[in-house]
This record gives C-alpha cells, structure tokens and sequence, in this order.
C-alpha cells in the first residue's frame, strides 16, 4: 500500500480523534478534579489539530 501526503494525513486525523476521544473519555470518567478539565481541555485541542490535518488533504 502506498502512503502518499493525503493518506498519512487521513491516518493521522483518525488517530488524532481516537486520542481526543480517550482524552475526553478519561477527563469526564476517571479523573473528578481539575486535572480532569486539563484532560478535556487536551482533547478538544487533538480534535482542533485534526481539524486543521483534515483542511490540508488536498492541499499539501
């Protein structure tokens, strides 16, 4: 399979919002202090990253 600039980004999107979603996961259900608005907090950004690697297929 070649991996060309497009699909290393769509690969690197999906990662980044399976972390995101476990980051928020871990924020919301383990963690009951601050620290688990820090782990939200870190997940919204992936997803702003991902949003951003998302814009760029095509493009790059």
């Amino acid at each position: 399979m070649e991996m060309n600039k497009n699909t290393v980004l769509a690969w690197a999107t999906f990662i980044m919002i399976i972390v995101g979603l476990g980051l928020i996961a871990l924020g919301a259900f383990r963690y009951d202090d601050v620290a688990g608005w820090g782990f939200a907090a870190v997940g919204v950004g992936f997803f702003a990253i991902a949003w951003v690697f998302n814009a760029l297929k095509g493009r790059v």
